[in-house]
């Protein structure tokens, strides 16, 4: 293996550290304050002068701002649910949990800030640490984007990588072209006319309207996409009424579209601007679509995935011994908006703890990351950065 991933082993317990604090102090949405403080704190313990571009949004940079720039990503935030992992660095945070493996995610990007910074005499170029809030919520993103994330010094490639727990640890996995899906979230206002329960002749249902407009949307999935296309619509909230016995005048629903495509995102889109009015009106009510996020499907460059993807293989050894080269994932990430910028690469790392067998995947309240990823993540990550300045950072 190279000097990154045998120096980051002997840093391992510095890793450990940093991930348990970040951990214990999760954090949810665009709200942030300590974590923020922590990693400012650390880059600033390293040498570095990080700054806030926007709230809660870390930004850190290596070299002398001449030449080429890497970017290196990493998500900060936590989701809003109680852990029961039953360690003994659980969130110490009641309602917030770091269950999607962002504070690894954290850690393993702060390690690899250390071992550039150690070898930063010999970085031809630069590389720009990229710590975001609001991943969960999609929002986290734009805003450093519109800050000025990518310029000053412009950059020219980025890369991130993510945990994954039903991954064995020293597995990889990323692709080529769209990786990940596309995000949009819509919230549909239903207006029907309120009644006495024991009355609904003098009733627009607005509760009928929407379970009728549940099962149709559904149909869009089912029945007009390709079935070699992937997409999905959920519908994950339904609200109406306040009592058994009235039907309201009004119902919500809200829910995310997702697509693996640009073409089935622009179908599925289609579908749902049609079948909510029209359903809404065979029925004798109105309704109203909003629509949010508005996140693409992270691209993985043709030709920066399998270069750094060599540069892994040549420097790893068997940290990392099992690459799988055509992985796609369901879940969206707002990181999709730096990618669609830049020339980008998006990993997911096995992070399943030993003798697992996989119980608990992301999100769930019980998951357990394996600590002995941070210093194969950040090895991984320092690697990329290094190796691709040194073969680009002159063109």
């Amino acid at each position: 293996m190279n000097q990154f991933f045998t120096r980051a082993l002997e840093l391992q317990e510095e890793f450990r550290t940093n991930r348990r604090y970040l951990h214990e102090h999760a954090e949810v949405g665009l709200d942030l304050p300590e974590t923020t403080r922590y990693l400012m704190k650390t880059l600033q313990e390293m040498g570095y002068e990080p700054q806030e571009i926007a709230p809660c949004s870390v930004v850190a940079t290596l070299g002398n701002g001449k030449g080429k720039t890497f970017l290196l990503r990493s998500d900060a935030d936590a989701l809003p649910m109680e852990e029961l992992s039953g360690l003994s660095y659980a969130s110490c945070t009641p309602g917030h949990a770091h269950t999607c493996g962002h504070d690894m995610h954290m850690a393993m990007l702060l390690g690899a800030a250390k071992l550039l910074k150690e070898r930063e005499s010999e970085l031809n170029g630069n590389v720009k640490f990229m710590f975001q809030p609001g991943e969960e919520i999609f929002a986290g993103c734009r805003p450093m984007v519109e800050a000025g994330l990518l310029e000053n010094p412009k950059v020219d490639a980025s890369m991130a990588i993510h945990t994954d727990a039903s991954m064995d640890l020293g597995e990889l996995g990323t692709c080529v072209g769209d990786m990940s899906t596309s995000v949009d979230g819509f919230r549909i206002t239903i207006q029907g006319k309120g009644s006495h329960g024991a009355q609904p002749q003098n009733s627009i249902d607005p509760v009928n309207i929407g379970a009728h407009m549940v099962i149709a949307l559904q149909e869009i999935t089912s029945r007009a996409l390709n079935p070699y296309d992937m997409g999905v619509l959920t519908v994950g909230n339904f609200s109406a009424g306040k009592a058994p016995n009235i039907i309201p005048d009004t119902a919500v629903l809200q829910g995310t579209m997702r697509a693996a495509t640009p073409k089935v995102r622009a179908l599925m889109k289609e579908k749902v601007n049609t079948i909510v009015p029209l359903t809404a009106k065979t029925f004798g009510g109105e309704a109203t679509i909003e629509w949010f996020y508005d996140i693409p499907s992270i691209h993985n460059d043709e030709t920066l995935t399998p270069e750094l993807i060599g540069y892994i293989k040549e420097g790893a050894g068997d940290l990392l011994d099992t690459y799988h080269m055509d992985l796609h994932i369901s879940p969206s990430d707002d990181y999709a908006l730096v990618a669609e910028r830049v020339p980008s690469t998006f990993i997911m790392v096995g992070a399943a703890e030993k003798g697992s067998d996989h119980k608990y995947a992301q999100h769930n309240p019980r998951v357990v990351f394996d600590e002995d990823l941070l210093p194969r993540g950040a090895g991984l990550l320092a690697t990329c950065a290094y190796e691709w300045l040194k073969n680009h950072g002159d063109k």
